[in-house]
């Protein structure tokens, strides 16, 4: 395997359609920076060959016979938390996307959306950047706020080292990892590093929860300081 090879994005596309799961194989193939890890046709399928190939992201339909988007979704980011999951969907309604952001889905990408689209939704899900209009978000965000009761296994944020807790802060005004890059003077590479450590420590799946645990606790910066 070449050094061009490794540094692949590797997806898995599970759509019950084959004909729309192929054509999106084929979308995907086409960039050069993309390699397909597998495809399957239902969520229990998927989650079997996350286990086998263990892509980087996993492109998911959500309405599936048998084990469906969300319930895959929940199996996978449980078993697997460094697999990103892109829901594919055919509609934009808000309930049903808000519940897949908070089984730990990065976001979704329309399937009416063009191949570009597509492409570059999955690279920055690779990247660890949220595919999440900012309506959705903000819902999220106002869901994860709300005052909850402690939880036991959760890490204190006393664990975070202070460029975490920097990162973690400017993860609630919604910048991505090169504005975190360029505020702090360090690579998106070192931001992803960061943005991983801040998820595991405080028991989180994606950046939007991270970003209203921060807005939640107090960690959120003042208007001032943005």
């Amino acid at each position: 395997m070449t050094e061009a090879d490794q540094r692949k994005i590797r997806v898995l596309v599970v759509d019950d359609h084959e004909l729309f799961r192929e054509g999106v194989i084929y979308i995907l193939s086409r960039a050069g920076d993309i390699e397909i890890a597998g495809e399957a046709e239902d969520g229990r399928r998927a989650v079997e060959q996350c286990r086998v190939t263990h892509p980087d992201v996993v492109l998911m339909d959500i309405n599936m016979p048998g084990m469906g988007g969300l319930a895959a979704t929940r199996a996978i980011k449980t078993e697997m938390p460094d697999v990103k999951v892109l829901i594919l969907t055919v509609t934009d309604a808000e309930q049903a996307l808000f519940e897949a952001v908070k089984a730990g889905a990065a976001g979704y990408v329309l399937k009416s959306a063009s191949p570009r689209e597509v492409i570059d939704s999955v690279r920055r899900v690779s990247r660890g950047e949220p595919v999440v209009p900012g309506n959705l978000a903000m819902q999220i965000i106002s869901e994860f706020s709300r005052p909850a009761p402690a939880h036991p296994e959760r890490t204190p944020v006393d664990a975070l080292t202070e460029r975490e807790l920097e990162v973690l802060r400017l993860l609630a005004t919604g910048a991505t990892n090169r504005d975190i890059a360029r505020k702090l003077y360090i690579s998106e590479n070192t931001v992803r590093n960061h943005v991983r450590n801040i998820l595991e420590k405080l028991h989180l799946s994606n950046r939007v929860q991270a970003a209203a645990y921060a807005i939640r606790e107090g960690y959120a910066p003042s208007s001032e300081d943005v």
